[in-house]
């Protein structure tokens, strides 16, 4: 039985790392050594930089919750805890949105929750 070789597998392998790193500079985006290394590095940075979007957002929407309520004299914890007392079920990116987009309807929210502190 004669051996068999994996010439067409291989060069499909490698071009496909070699189309991942294109753009890339030098010989990151020639040579299949280089490339490979810097694929997989960049693939740990974009897998890094989805949790740090999430974590970034979430520390946008704290901060506009909070700037929403200076004008009401309530400190953010004290008011996500009423919330909870309140049973009102908005979560942080909901309320950072009423806060922009609606301050009356906000300030309605900041009402009931003032009323059950």
């Amino acid at each position: 039985m004669p051996r068999s070789k994996g010439g067409v597998r291989t060069r499909r392998r490698h071009n496909k790392i070699l189309r991942m790193a294109k753009g890339y500079r030098g010989t990151r985006s020639k040579l299949l050594k280089r490339a490979h290394e810097a694929v997989l590095r960049a693939g740990e940075h974009a897998f890094e930089g989805r949790r740090n979007r999430r974590r970034d957002m979430r520390t946008l929407w704290i901060a506009r919750i909070s700037g929403a309520l200076a004008k009401f004299e309530i400190m953010y914890s004290r008011f996500m805890a009423g919330l909870k007392k309140a049973k009102i079920d908005l979560n942080k990116k909901m309320l950072a949105e009423v806060a922009i987009n609606d301050p009356k309807g906000f300030e309605e929210i900041v009402e009931k929750v003032k009323k059950v502190l």
